[in-house]
């Protein structure tokens, strides 16, 4: 792990220019000792456990409704949120609008994600989320969404990893340019495990592992987001939800939204 100083100077450096993806590993350093919110199954991540970050958020689609009280996840010490936008080339999510809307009210820094969908091209679907997603402040990167989608009624194809791999970059490549920010990479652990190791480590990525610390399942990557739940509860929201902690300090989590949005 890099020292503070080295990792400090990693945070400011995000976005505009496209810094290298950072883990602060914080969780070995610092004092907290709880889990901050509910959840409906609670695993047990041993010692290095979420509750040991500063920085918590949490991730919103139709799914949770728009019936959300976002001044009570505010009080609740929710830092960010990742929105759901787009799916494919002209799918977008009911609830975008009401979820940007409010967050930017909120002042919670926000960024809006987009499912890929390999049945249609990463231009196409790059064109889709820049039509639909603001390019304003408080954003943070948006985020591109890669997993293997087993339930898709519509697409069922799975390509080798070089073609994953060029997809991504090229829709990557499109979002940056027009957003002036390096996309966050969210995935799981099947979808890394078959298409992402070694691959893209000048990107943040954004992991789910919600049985053990992403260090376990995720050997060598280093990670800036880690959802570590989807059964959280938190006041403001009804019903479970995603729940994510940022992996640096407070002081890190600062430098890294104000460097995301000059």
């Amino acid at each position: 792990m890099p020292r503070f100083l080295i990792a400090l100077l990693a945070t400011t450096m995000i976005g505009l220019t496209g810094c290298t993806s950072t883990s602060y590993d914080f969780g070995q350093t610092t004092s907290l000792k709880k889990m901050r919110y509910g959840d409906r199954d609670p695993q047990d991540f041993g010692s290095n456990h979420p509750g040991k970050h500063e920085v918590h958020g949490i991730d919103l689609s139709k799914w949770n409704g728009t019936d959300i009280d976002w001044a009570a996840l505010k009080k609740a010490g929710v830092s960010f949120v990742f929105i759901k936008g787009t799916e494919g080339k002209d799918r977008i999510d009911s609830a975008f609008r009401t979820h940007w809307r409010n967050a930017a009210a909120a002042g919670i820094p926000h960024a809006a994600y987009h499912f890929y969908y390999f049945c249609s091209t990463p231009e196409e679907q790059a064109d889709w989320f820049i039509a639909n997603v603001p390019k304003e402040a408080n954003m943070l990167p948006p985020v591109l969404d890669m997993e293997w989608n087993h339930a898709s009624p519509t697409c069922k194809l799975r390509p080798d990893p070089e073609t994953v791999r060029d997809v991504m970059r090229r829709f990557m490549n499109r979002v940056e340019t027009h957003y002036g920010r390096k996309p966050i990479i969210y995935t799981s652990v099947d979808f890394h495990r078959d298409n992402l190791v070694g691959a893209f480590n000048d990107y943040h990525f954004w992991l789910r592992s919600v049985a053990a610390h992403p260090s376990a399942i995720y050997p060598g990557r280093r990670w800036t987001f880690w959802q570590y739940t989807s059964t959280g509860l938190i006041p403001g929201v009804k019903g479970e939800l995603d729940i994510n902690v940022f992996s640096g300090s407070a002081k890190h989590w600062n430098s890294w939204v104000a460097a995301a949005n000059r």
